[in-house]
Parts: structure tokens; C-alpha cells; sequence
């Protein structure tokens, strides 16, 4: 590994612990959900954070939106919401010497850090207002294309519960997050300090330790980071065992209706580097892969009938094809 590289990789490492340590100074005993948060946006790419009402989720998106210094929006996702509401609109304007002309309105997807919050309750025409931009980073309107701010990251919410009036997201749609991050009640130490923090008379503030210059430069740095051919492998392996239509993955023919596509793949490259990044490594390991599988493949898989008639869970099924590919990487 080139030394300029190695000086690059240390010198962020060192600052993503002092933006680890803001964060979780605002956001009490979530650390795995901040490091993944974080690995997504070192890879370029969105998350969706599943969790109930009151842990915390608009709180971290907006600690993330000071932290590493982007321009935030943040957008109430309701059944009456309109594309128009996100992307803007063309609006025809009348100057005092009677001239007529259009203008345009941008929306609040024109931003660097967006919050979708409670994604599932708008339409599924609202939602797919939000493909193209999440995919290519530029949206079309009105027959021109207009580039969003650089990064772009997406942040979605989603409610387990009231499921009654949603509309779940279409899986192409899915497919566009790098992750999905499922957020879990605090632990009784962690909601402790989340008591004594957040009910006094002072709060503990974010302070801004990224520029949105410094960020790309790391997404730039995340690439280049080295993938030994046993990670590569470990990940082919993994994926490919997940396809109940591959002979890897026939076993689970009778519980898969589809696994994950080639984009999972490359999403646990990156976010396997991200995460040795994020814990002070040079390279990614195989115990990455592991530790990565379910966010990177719960949402890019899905349980027949018969599976979910026999109580089966994705979580369960990733972590039993996980331990069998990798216990066969090991074993080569």
C-alpha cells in the first residue's frame, strides 16, 4: 500500500473518532447505528433507519447535518404529499414591464443531507420521485436536468408499527439504500443517560468536525482502500448463497422468493472498508462481511409463503447462510 495512502487513511480515522464523539454526545447508545449511518456516508450511499416512534432518529440526522458540515432538509412524508412538494416546481411569474416567464422553485431535495421521514406514508407516486435522485444524483424536471448538491445523501425513517394506511416501498426502491439500519431500544445504562442528558437545564451540542469538501475526499479515500482476495471471495460467496435461484443458494428455494442483486455486492465492498476505516484498520476483514451481512441483505431479499407460515425471519436465514459460507471461506 502506497505510504501517501496509509498517511490518508490514519489521518481520517483519527477524525471520524472525533465525529463518532460528537455524535454520540447528542445520540446516547446507539454507537453500531452511528457507525453504520456513518459507513453509508463514507460510501456515497443512502440508509433507511427502521425503528419506533421516540428513539431518536430525527434527532441523529440532524447531529449528522451539523457534524459533517452539510446543508440538511428534512421532508414530513404524508398521503397527501406531491413530487412537486420534494423536487419544486415551475411557477410563472409577471415582471413590471408585463413580460411573462417561468421560474423555478427548488424543492427540499436541492440539499446535501435530506431526512425523509416515515418514507412509507407517502404515495407510491411521491416515492418514486425520489429514484432518480438517489440513483443518479440530479433530477428531471420539466424536460431539464438539474444536479442535486454534492454529497447527496438520503436518509429515510420507517415505522415497524401502524402499518395501516402506508404503502411498503416497491424493491427497486429498497435496492437504492446501502443499508438498512434497524434501531433497537436502548440498553437500561444508555436510556439512563439519555434521561439525565436530555431533561436539564443545558444539552450537550454537535460541533462540526466535516466539510462537505472532506467528506467527498474520504468517499474518494474509501475507494482506493485495499480488499484482499479472501474478503472478495467471502463476499461472492455470501451474496451468491442468498440466491435461491443460484446452485449456491438452492437450499433455500423453499424459503426465498428472490435474494440479493450484484448492487449488494458492491455494497458490502464499500461498507466493509468503511467499517475498518471506522475502527482504526487499514483493510477490511472477513469478520466485516459478517458483520455487515444483515444490513446490506434484509432489504434485498424477501420470504416466500411457506417461510413466513413457519415463523421463519431474513435475520435468522442471513446469519445461517453467513456462518455456512463463511466457515467454507475459512475452510479454503
Amino acid at each position: 500500500m502506497a505510504e501517501e495512502l496509509v498517511q490518508r487513511i490514519e489521518a481520517l480515522g483519527e477524525k471520524l473518532s472525533g465525529a463518532k464523539a460528537s455524535i454520540n454526545r447528542r445520540f446516547i447508545g446507539q454507537e453500531r447505528v452511528v457507525e453504520l449511518v456513518l459507513a453509508s456516508m463514507l460510501c456515497g450511499g443512502h440508509a433507511l433507519l427502521v425503528g419506533l416512534p421516540g428513539l431518536g432518529k430525527t434527532r441523529l440526522v440532524d447531529t449528522l447535518s451539523t457534524v459533517m458540515g452539510l446543508k440538511g432538509s428534512r421532508i414530513q412524508f404524508t398521503p397527501d404529499l406531491m413530487p412537486a412538494d420534494i423536487l419544486g416546481s415551475e411557477v410563472l411569474e409577471t415582471a413590471t414591464d408585463g413580460s411573462r416567464a417561468f421560474r423555478f422553485i427548488e424543492g427540499p431535495i436541492f440539499c446535501q443531507l435530506l431526512m425523509a421521514d416515515e418514507i412509507n406514508r407517502a404515495s407510491p407516486r411521491t416515492q418514486s420521485a425520489l429514484l432518480q435522485a438517489m440513483q443518479e444524483r440530479e433530477v428531471t424536471i420539466a424536460g431539464q436536468h438539474r444536479p442535486l448538491g454534492r454529497p447527496f445523501h438520503v436518509l429515510a425513517t420507517q415505522n415497524p408499527i401502524e402499518q395501516e394506511g402506508t404503502y411498503p416501498l416497491p424493491e427497486a426502491q429498497l435496492d437504492r439504500f446501502l443499508v438498512q439500519i434497524d434501531v433497537e431500544y436502548p440498553d437500561r445504562k444508555a436510556e439512563r443517560e439519555i434521561l439525565l442528558a436530555t431533561t436539564g437545564a443545558e444539552e450537550a451540542a454537535a460541533h462540526q468536525v466535516f466539510t462537505a469538501a472532506e467528506l467527498l475526499d474520504a468517499q474518494e479515500v474509501i475507494r482506493r482502500m485495499p480488499v484482499g482476495e479472501t474478503v472478495v471471495e467471502a463476499i461472492l460467496d455470501l451474496v451468491r448463497a442468498c440466491r435461491p435461484a443460484e446452485a449456491e443458494g438452492a437450499a433455500l428455494a423453499d424459503t426465498l422468493s428472490w435474494g440479493p442483486g450484484p448492487r449488494a455486492a458492491q455494497a458490502l465492498m464499500l461498507t466493509c472498508r468503511a467499517r475498518a476505516l471506522l475502527d482504526g484498520r487499514l483493510a477490511p476483514s472477513v469478520a466485516d462481511v459478517a458483520a455487515l451481512a444483515r444490513p446490506v441483505l434484509t432489504h434485498r431479499m424477501a420470504l416466500n409463503f411457506a417461510a413466513r407460515a413457519r415463523g421463519e425471519s431474513l435475520a435468522a436465514v442471513i446469519d445461517r447462510v453467513a456462518a455456512r459460507s463463511l466457515r467454507l471461506e475459512a475452510a479454503a
